[in-house]
């Protein structure tokens, strides 16, 4: 029989895969050109002018094709300022202060440029002061235009959002150097924020805290957002202000309940992180209260409580916030007192404030720590009898068993599948509880008075246990915090 011919054809090798490539570059601008130059790649023989970007591009040749891997650290720089009598015309703070550069300082205050402002005012603070806002910008000379808006959390919606950027549109702002201003509570300063962020993109904004709640909380950090579908903060991003002005004058027009309403996030750091903080707002609760966080000379006996006990919660909060602007990692002290809280709140508004809420969390949650065995009873009592003092309340009727239930839920949903519960382990220390266990409540009726700044009102109170259903261990508690004292 004949051979054929296919009979002696070679036979293809089977093909050895070959080993992705990896190749990382720098990225340089020479002129007005970037390029790439492999890492390491000598640029001394460059007689042009470069500019090196911490920017890298990482390059994977392999068998299937080729990708690209881009690092690109985003870099911002923002101020926490505090000043008296921010309105006064002859304070330029609301004019020039967010600016860091010298040169556009320069530039600002030459008068070459006509200056123009778009501020954004809550309406209750546009009765208040909104004579004195345009009186400043009429005296410094300034083209402005002044929104009033009603910003509460039952307005606070993507409507308000652009309702704000349509009037932001006609007045033509420059992105670069015409920041816009907020001037109101934390609902205020959340709803700019996001409208300054989605504005070209990134539009500078200045937050001006009026409550004691947004001046040690909502003022000082990076996060906007505004409600949506009945759940809190639903829809929101991360751009800090360039400038946050804090004027603690503004505190003596509000309401002593909106006081005790700042004082549930004081509370908060003090209870995670500071000590000191705690034993400031046990002695001095009332006082501050009373004279509405003002600095008055003779209070030798109170030293200047205000004063320690803002700037304390500022540095703490900035402490736990700058390294994790944002929020990659999910392990927060600050996120005690909002876990149930945000399903609290929004359930019923408009009876609970944001810092109340919170509260009833924090209240909630230290009789979780000591019924795991993370704080003592007597060390309970003193939180307990520090929230009574601050004249916040520690539980409300719609802070059902099913409500906790579906807000812990949702925690673990969006937290990894893990808890990242924080919970008091002492006084003024803290630590986060990561492991998942079963849970289920025992509840006992009793009865409790609590103060209030009408009186004294009697509540009805649900004592609390959180008990394991299973032979699991505890939850493992890290040290996430240290005591402080102050000076």
């Amino acid at each position: 029989m004949p051979v054929s011919e296919e009979a002696f054809a070679p036979v293809a090798l089977a093909t050895v895969p070959q080993e992705p490539r990896q190749t990382d570059f720098q990225l340089v601008r020479v002129k007005s050109t970037w390029c790439r130059i492999k890492k390491g790649e000598d640029l001394s023989d460059c007689e042009d002018k470069i500019t090196l970007s911490e920017a890298k591009i990482g390059e994977c040749i392999s068998e299937s094709g080729i990708s690209w891997t881009i690092e690109a650290p985003i870099y911002f720089c923002y101020k926490v300022v505090e000043t008296y009598n921010i309105l006064d015309p002859s304070n330029t703070t609301l004019l020039w202060g967010h600016i860091t550069d010298p040169q556009q300082l320069e530039l600002a205050t030459s008068g070459k440029r006509k200056l123009r402002r778009f501020i954004v005012i809550d309406e209750v603070v546009d009765e208040l002061y909104g004579s004195k806002v345009r009186e400043y910008f009429e005296e410094n000379n300034v083209q402005h235009k002044i929104l009033a808006l009603p910003t509460t959390e039952e307005t606070k919606s993507m409507d308000l959002v652009l309702d704000i950027l349509q009037e932001v549109q006609k007045f033509s702002i420059d992105r670069r150097t015409e920041p816009i201003i907020a001037i109101g509570g934390g609902v205020c300063l959340d709803i700019v924020g996001l409208a300054a962020s989605l504005y070209r993109r990134r539009t500078p904004y200045i937050r001006v805290p009026t409550t004691l709640l947004s001046y040690v909380d909502a003022s000082v950090g990076a996060k906007n957002g505004v409600n949506f579908l009945q759940c809190k903060n639903k829809l929101g991003g991360y751009t800090p202000p360039v400038a946050s002005f804090l004027d603690r004058s503004f505190i003596q027009s509000i309401p002593r309940r909106h006081i005790s309403n700042g004082l549930g996030e004081i509370l908060k750091m003090a209870l995670m992180k500071h000590k000191g903080l705690f034993d400031l707002l046990k002695s001095h609760g009332k006082y501050l209260l009373d004279t509405k966080f003002q600095s008055y000379s003779g209070s030798a006996n109170h030293g200047d409580a205000a004063l320690q006990t803002t700037r304390i919660a500022i540095e703490t909060m900035l402490e736990e916030l700058a390294p994790n602007l944002w929020e990659d990692d999910l392990d927060r002290l600050v996120d005690f007192g909002h876990l149930i809280s945000p399903e609290l709140e929004m359930r019923v508004l408009p009876s609970l404030m944001h810092g109340e809420a919170v509260n009833i969390d924090m209240a909630f949650m230290t009789y979780v720590a000591h019924t795991r065995g993370l704080i003592t009873a007597e060390e309970k009592e003193q939180i307990i009898q520090c929230m009574r003092g601050l004249e916040l309340p520690v539980w409300h009727s719609g802070c059902s068993w099913p409500l906790i239930k579906r807000a812990l839920m949702e925690r673990l949903k969006h937290s990894g599948g893990q808890p990242r519960m924080p919970l008091p382990t002492g006084l003024g220390v803290a630590g986060l509880a990561l492991q998942r266990y079963s849970m289920t409540l025992a509840k006992r009726p009793w009865k409790e008075r609590t103060s209030c700044g009408s009186g004294t009102a009697r509540r009805c109170w649900k004592k609390s246990q959180l008990l394991s259903e299973s032979c699991e261990p505890g939850p493992t508690v890290l040290p996430h915090a240290w005591s402080c004292s102050t000076s």
